[in-house]
């Protein structure tokens, strides 16, 4: 597959995939980026396209390299993304918060009050991408799942101005 082709769907995995709540948030993120309309004929699977490296486009990617603005750009998204669905299951508002050095070494944090309810360490930030669409939605989805659960856990903790 080259650079610019789009993964295939796989019938009906993929279709369930794409509707589930993170992706589905994280497709109206992206599509929130497009404020000059140039996205508007992409396909949902399209826009998601730089969240997936196949293996072979991860081994031509070098083993150690400094992120692109691009690359930072999409982790943001992701991460963003999360967020807002956090935000729509629990009515709780969380603000995400990146450090991250010039090699690509750093952390993220999504905060709901004053609770950390997502706190990844991360590394090789230049490789971020998930090998499919099902990875990527697990991923994000995992994240969700136990934000939401640490918040209703502790919602005197998550609410603001507590």
């Amino acid at each position: 597959m080259n650079a610019t082709a789009t993964p295939e769907l796989a019938p009906e995995s993929d279709e369930a995939v794409l509707s589930t709540p993170f992706v589905q948030q994280l497709i109206k993120q992206m599509r929130a980026q497009d404020t000059h309309g140039s996205w508007e004929g992409k396909t949902d699977l399209q826009l998601l396209k730089p969240f997936i490296h196949t293996a072979e486009e991860r081994r031509a990617l070098p083993i150690l390299g400094d992120p692109d603005p691009e690359t930072l750009w999409h982790l943001e998204i992701f991460y963003n993304a999360i967020a807002v669905a956090i935000e729509r299951e629990t009515g709780q508002m969380v603000s995400p918060m990146m450090k991250m050095s010039h090699e690509g070494f750093g952390r993220m944090v999504l905060i709901a009050g004053r609770l950390v309810v997502v706190n990844k360490q991360l590394r090789d930030v230049h490789r971020f991408g998930f090998p499919s669409l099902a990875k990527l939605s697990d991923a994000g989805s995992k994240f969700l799942t136990e934000a939401v659960a640490m918040i209703r856990e502790f919602p005197a903790v998550a609410q603001y101005g507590a």
